[in-house]
C-alpha cells in the first residue's frame, strides 16, 4: 500500500478510480481529480503548500512534485503526463501538457495547454510555456510548435496510464 500521511491535519484526498502503487508517497495538502496515478517511487509532496491534480493525471516512476513554502503551490489540468524521475515544482501546468522523463520544471512557471516538455529539458524559474508548443534544451527554449495532431497524443497517452492501473488494480486480467 502507497505511504499516504496527514501534515499539519490535512490529509491527501483522492477522486475515483485513482491508483497508487505500493511504494508511491503522497502526503499533506494534495487533491487529485479521478483516474489519476502516482507510479512506482514517485512523490507528491504537499507538506509546505498545496497541490491540485486534474482528472486523468499520471506520474510516473521516480517523479516528484513538490512546493515552495508559502510562496509557490502545483496545480496541473486535466490529461498531464508526468514522465519519468521528473521534477516539477511550484507551477501551473494546464491540460494536456507532456512533462518529458528526467526533465525539470521549477517555480513560478506557466506551462499553457498542449504543450510539449521534452525529456532532460529544465524549465528556469517563471518561465512561460505558450499553448502549443514544445521547449527543450538546458535552460529549455522554444524549439517548435506541437504537431496538429498531438492533441491526440496527449488524451491517448494519459487514458494509457488509466488502462496500465488496471492491471494492477485487477491483477487476475
Amino acid at each position: 500500500m502507497a505511504l499516504i500521511k496527514r501534515v499539519h491535519g490535512i490529509m491527501p484526498e483522492f477522486g475515483e478510480n485513482c491508483y497508487l502503487a505500493e511504494n508511491a508517497t503522497v502526503v499533506g495538502d494534495v487533491i487529485m481529480g479521478s483516474e489519476c496515478s502516482v507510479w512506482f517511487n514517485a512523490v507528491v509532496r504537499g507538506d509546505v503548500n498545496s497541490i491540485r491534480m486534474g482528472n486523468c493525471v499520471n506520474v510516473q516512476d521516480g517523479a516528484v512534485i513538490h512546493c515552495t513554502y508559502e510562496k509557490t503551490k502545483v496545480n496541473l489540468g486535466n490529461h498531464v503526463s508526468i514522465g519519468h524521475n521528473a521534477l516539477v515544482h511550484g507551477c501551473t501546468v494546464e491540460d494536456n501538457v507532456l512533462i518529458g522523463m528526467g526533465s525539470i520544471v521549477m517555480d513560478d512557471c506557466y506551462i499553457e495547454a498542449n504543450s510539449i516538455i521534452a525529456a532532460g529539458a529544465i524549465v528556469t524559474q517563471g518561465t512561460r510555456v505558450p499553448a502549443g508548443t514544445i521547449y527543450a534544451g538546458n535552460p529549455a527554449k522554444y524549439l517548435k510548435d506541437v504537431s496538429p495532431d498531438a492533441a491526440e497524443v496527449f488524451k491517448r497517452t494519459a487514458y494509457n496510464y488509466v488502462e496500465y492501473a488496471s492491471w494492477f488494480s485487477n491483477p487476475t486480467k
